[in-house]
């Protein structure tokens, strides 16, 4: 872990993203599909009482899951959780700054308690304390988690509740026209170096992110060593590119969505 994400306590600072999984309707094709693309191998089942939680890895440490959705109507998406000490208690946080409980708190076992929250406009992302299992074995490499960063249209309203949350350090951007904040952790000197994720307004100038229907979201970012190659791999998987892949100041991205559905990004650096 670099300077972001380490806690004292040796796992990860509050607000720090831990964990991400997919929620898809068949788990075995996004296990051929993510196995392929990303070189992950895949747990045994651990059965209805944990879901079919299927734990991916990357060099044999836990990186990602895919769970089966439990009712059709769920959304097929990427969720990312932000590391807590205490859950609950950030649940009552998330509630009195104006966002909303989407799945209350409660215990995984002995890996750890989790629940799933929305900011003030409906972007949702997971909540993550840690027990048995405190989160990535492995990030920041290629096939394996890198970043996220949510999508809003109301920067008035979402910053001060993230903000007030976590106690983020604050840095600003002007991504060719693009209003985009980092989020840093509380002692950090704010700025790229030290940001663990951040906010970007929906505008034009965020192309299929501008549409009226699009709701605001978190997007995660996968690491890669070639984001061309990646998104063809993604097409002969049966998967579509949504925005190709194109250069920025902090390297070479592009967003797909799997054959499910489920939208994610990877950054070549």
């Amino acid at each position: 872990m670099d300077y972001a994400e380490q806690d004292t306590a040796g796992g990860y600072a509050e607000g720090v993203p831990c964990w991400v999984d997919a929620m898809l309707p068949d788990v075995e094709g996004g296990k051929r599909f993510y196995g392929e693309l990303f070189g992950w191998t895949f747990g045994e089942d651990p059965g209805p009482e944990y879901g079919h939680y299927a734990q991916a890895y990357s060099e044999g440490l836990p990186v990602a899951a895919l769970a089966p959705k439990a009712d059709g109507r769920m959304p097929t998406v990427w969720t990312v959780y932000l590391a807590t000490p205490d859950a609950a208690a950030l649940a009552g946080r998330v509630k009195r700054a104006g966002g909303s409980m989407v799945r209350e708190v409660l215990p995984v076992g002995p890996f750890g308690t989790m629940g799933l929250a929305a900011d003030p406009e409906g972007a949702v992302f997971g909540l993550w304390q840690g027990g048995t299992h405190q989160g990535f074995g492995r990030s920041r490499r290629p096939g394996t988690y890198c970043w996220s960063e949510v999508y809003s249209r109301d920067k008035a309203l979402v910053d001060p509740f993230y903000e007030t949350l976590f106690g983020y350090g604050v840095h600003d951007l002007d991504l060719d026209g693009i209003d985009f904040r980092t989020w840093s952790p509380p002692g950090a000197p704010a700025g790229p170096g030290t940001a663990i994720g951040g906010r970007s307004v929906m505008s034009p100038a965020t192309d299929g992110y501008s549409r009226p229907e699009t709701h605001p979201h978190f997007l995660v970012y996968f690491q890669v060593t070639d984001a061309d190659a990646t998104a063809a791999a993604v097409v002969r998987l049966g998967g579509r590119v949504q925005l190709a892949p194109h250069d920025i100041p902090y390297g070479r991205v592009a967003v797909l969505r799997d054959n499910q559905g489920a939208t994610f990004a990877v950054l070549q650096d």
